[in-house]
């Protein structure tokens, strides 16, 4: 086999289908960001911040412990229809509920 210089990450930054090259015309015809239409300069913005927003893997040690259980379908059709959190609410309200108030638990 004939030795090469090029390392196995030489492709990167080579134009394919989905990222070619770009022409003169392409430079042509490409736009500043505050020169785009206000509703598609809004919606990348949004994007963007989006995002920015999403959570990593808990740092120190993790607070919350993942568990499965089954809901009801309309009371899961409620929850979820609160919109984005809804499984933070349902902690929450365990929360409140359980810890808040002291109830103890049942054995």
């Amino acid at each position: 086999m004939p030795e090469t210089n090029q390392s196995a990450d030489d492709s990167y930054g080579i134009p394919d289908a989905e990222n070619p090259e770009w022409t003169k015309e392409r430079f042509a015809r490409a736009m500043r960001f505050k020169d785009l239409p206000e509703g598609l300069r809004n919606k990348l913005s949004a994007i963007q911040e989006a995002s920015r927003k999403k959570r990593g893997p808990q740092k120190v040690r993790p607070t919350k412990q993942p568990v499965t259980m089954r809901l009801s379908p309309d009371v899961l059709a409620v929850l979820r229809g609160k919109g984005r959190g809804w499984q933070t609410l349902v902690d929450e309200t365990l929360r409140d509920h359980f810890i808040k108030t002291s109830i103890p638990a049942k054995r």
